[in-house]
């Protein structure tokens, strides 16, 4: 995601990253080219002018479909920021109640926080479709059980797993009641929810049938749009084809960005910077005497 001042107008303009200039450009300049050949002809071997009633009924059309597309897009953006706003809060309460009961075992404790830190890098990673990565606290962790967990069919799914066996060895060795367990591994399940909710997302994209009927109607209004313009406008129709074809295909390719936020895409959600802001506040909770956590689940 790329950080910016809203109230700056001026400093923004010229910026390519993020534009979706370098998206656009080769169909923007496809159009401009064309409504070239378009005027030279209509000036100069016969006329190609079409009436442009149909083109002023399409536009509109065509414009309450993009604005559907981008709102949906957005929808899905936000709700991604959520999710990921939920597990920022979820690890942060697991922490803070766990701690209250397990101050007095500085390794289970610091097992569990670790664990929980690795818990949205895995998240970050497999929906990226990335390779496993547990954080930097993972160096931390006994290397076995880090092995086991990366080579796990579903990685946060296993993360999560050692999690709640820990907060199970908690209450083995007395620290609290099943009930209390039971209150501390809810936050657990919220975990898994919400990257549940993510993967949603990620896994179900816009339907194909909208895609592909919004992109035709956008290359037969863009590309006939010369044709519309020329008898009235002649030579001024080339700038004003390449302003249309600007907007419309950026708006539609924004859409198509943020319609998985979870991506590296510019306009994406910063994943690395929510992982890295949970990792801090939770090694910030991790006992003073730096205790390895060389802690196992009782069998």
């Amino acid at each position: 995601m790329i950080d910016y001042d809203p109230h700056r107008w001026w400093t923004y303009f010229h910026y390519l990253r993020g534009s979706m200039i370098k998206e656009i450009v080769y169909r923007v300049m496809a159009c401009v080219l064309w409504s070239v050949g378009v005027v030279a002809v209509h000036l100069h071997v016969r006329p190609m002018d079409i009436q442009p009633t149909v083109h002023t009924l399409a536009g509109i059309s065509l414009s309450l479909l993009l604005v559907f597309r981008t709102n949906s897009s957005y929808d899905r953006f936000w709700e991604g920021r959520k999710l990921w706003g939920g597990i920022v809060n979820e690890t942060r309460n697991l922490a803070r109640a766990a701690g209250v009961f397990l101050r007095g075992d500085a390794a289970l404790y610091g097992a569990l926080l670790r664990w929980t830190t690795a818990f949205p890098y895995a998240s970050a990673a497999a929906l990226r479709g990335s390779s496993a990565d547990l954080g930097p606290r993972a160096a931390e962790l006994p290397p076995e059980q880090v092995a086991q967990v990366r080579g796990a069919q579903h990685v946060p799914l296993a993360v999560a797993r050692r999690m709640s066996e820990l907060l199970d060895e908690g209450r083995r060795r007395g620290y609290y009641a099943e009930y209390v367990q039971l209150q501390l591994d809810q936050n657990v399940q919220l975990l898994i929810d919400y990257l549940g909710g993510c993967e949603r997302i990620h896994k179900t994209p816009m339907p194909f049938a909208y895609m592909l009927h919004l992109r035709r109607a956008l290359v037969l209004y863009c590309f006939s749009l010369p044709l519309a313009l020329v008898d009235v406008f002649g030579w001024a129709t080339v700038p004003a084809t390449f302003v249309v074809a600007y907007l419309f295909f950026g708006i539609e390719e924004i859409g198509v960005e943020i319609e998985d936020p979870f991506g590296n895409d510019d306009n994406d959600l910063p994943l690395e910077r929510i992982c890295d802001t949970i990792q801090k506040n939770l090694t910030a909770l991790l006992p003073a005497d730096g205790s390895a956590p060389q802690v196992s689940p009782t069998p």
